[in-house]
């Protein structure tokens, strides 16, 4: 069985500056090629899993992020990172437009994407890992079992230090922290 480094895109690996879709608007986050770096040097699959409603409300199409997806995977790629698979969600159940209009298990906080995931590569939810910038990201972790649970906060002094005792899950400022938090 396979572990996984699962992260989410929009907060994590780019900032998250409202339905970013095109590639003059896609930042990296500082840190984040070093991070997988050494995530794929412990033998973690790199695995991207994010909501997209801007597709449900009709902000871009599911073709403008698969375009944006070859763009950032290339990215990774140039830096001799592979990302071993992007699940998105398209769906919003209140927002959404036509058929991205309804509840699903692949929105987080559900862990739809996640046990997709799972069982497409072969991987042990127990052994693998989120990085999330929003509680959702840590709930669906929580739902799916995953072992490792984060929350990248460049300010946790926000972050309510009970909720993450009770949750467990772990607060980050920056990504050279992960690497104290991988069980080997």
């Amino acid at each position: 069985m396979n572990r996984a480094a699962f992260l989410d895109r929009d907060g994590v690996i780019n900032y998250d500056s409202n339905y970013v879709y095109k590639t003059d608007n896609f930042h990296f986050m500082p840190g984040i090629f070093e991070l997988c770096e050494e995530l794929q040097k412990r033998r973690y699959l790199i695995i991207v899993i994010t909501n997209q409603a801007g597709i449900a409300r009709g902000y871009y199409t599911e073709n403008d992020f698969h375009a944006l997806t070859r763009w950032m995977n290339l990215q990774f790629l140039k830096r001799g990172i592979q990302i071993t698979d992007v699940y998105f969600c398209p769906h919003h159940p209140e927002f959404g437009l036509n058929e991205y209009k309804k509840e699903c298990n692949c929105r987080k906080p559900n862990p739809g994407m996640i046990l997709k995931a799972s069982n497409d590569h072969a991987i042990d939810l127990s052994k693998s890992l989120i990085i999330g910038d929003k509680m959702s990201d840590i709930i669906a972790g929580i739902r799916a079992d995953v072992g490792t649970r984060i929350l990248y906060c460049p300010d946790s002094k926000q972050v309510n230090r009970d909720d993450q005792i009770e949750n467990k899950y772990h607060v980050i400022e920056n990504f050279r922290e992960v690497g104290d938090l991988i069980v080997e």
